[in-house]
């Protein structure tokens, strides 16, 4: 049998009503999705914690079953609807996708994992190559991140295959937040971690059905302080962290505590 013929027996012979049941399938798609992103952004805005980032977290799954039933749809219209047909079909256009948009599919079959394995999601704060923020929109290609700057970076999910991807609140409305202190050798040690536990359970931005620790690591130049603790919600983390900064820093001069004079001795704290 000539490939023609095979040909004729894929494919349907497309006229012009079968062009615009596609494109009626196509905008009514877009239409959907626009609005159900927006709608399901509008109710997350209205609601807060666990909720807000439970229904965010929906939105890519949204898409993604939109497009899935979209296309389900179309193919009919183009193939005969046999077993065979579609095996074919789907392989031939899975090849010739994959030689012509190599990254790009290999960005789309990332976000399909992404979207499944739920690395991350709206609401989540997370590093990726460098690049730490929030996330405002899982896309199919892309993550969409919102800096501390207010910059809008997108970034492709084919980072997924081989950078690290940290999450810091992993869909939990807090993360853990850290101030680091620096004082001298000759201090009493458990009297700093008492001023700067103090100082994060007065803070208006703790949240207090959390712990709140200090980890002390000796150095050369003297003692590091590592204050940790839970914010009342991960927006307010920068907040959070300035406040324990200022006031924790204020509190040990206070109190007499005394800072190592790095420069002197040509130490760099770490």
């Amino acid at each position: 049998m000539s490939i023609g013929n095979n040909n004729s027996h894929v494919f349907k012979t497309m006229d012009m009503w079968t062009f615009i049941e596609i494109a009626i399938i196509v905008i009514a798609a877009v239409i959907i999705i626009a609005g159900t992103q927006r709608g399901l952004r509008w109710i997350a805005g209205r609601l807060h914690g666990q909720k807000k980032l439970t229904l965010l977290a929906l939105v890519p799954f949204v898409r993604l079953f939109i497009i899935i039933g979209s296309f389900m749809f179309i193919v009919p219209l183009i193939i005969e609807p046999s077993f065979q047909n579609m095996v074919a079909f789907l392989g031939t256009a899975g090849l010739a996708i994959g030689f012509a948009l190599k990254d790009y599919a290999s960005s789309l079959i990332a976000g399909i994992a992404a979207v499944g394995e739920r690395n991350y999601r709206n609401g989540d704060w997370i590093k990726v190559g460098g690049i730490y923020g929030e996330v405002y929109n899982v896309g199919m290609r892309t993550v969409e991140v919102i800096t501390p700057g207010d910059d809008r970076v997108l970034i492709p999910h084919s980072m997924l295959w081989n950078q690290p991807v940290i999450n810091s609140n992993n869909g939990e409305p807090r993360l853990q937040c850290a101030a680091d202190f620096y004082t001298g050798h000759f201090n009493d040690t458990k009297k700093v971690v008492e001023i700067l536990e103090d100082v994060a359970l007065t803070s208006p931005y703790l949240f207090f059905n959390s712990s709140v620790k200090v980890v002390a690591n000796e150095k050369p130049w003297g003692t590091h302080y590592c204050l940790k603790a839970y914010p009342v919600s991960s927006s307010l983390q920068f907040s959070f962290i300035s406040d324990l900064t200022i006031r924790g820093k204020s509190a040990l001069i206070h109190n007499g505590v005394k800072f190592p004079e790095i420069g002197s001795f040509g130490f760099v704290a770490d």
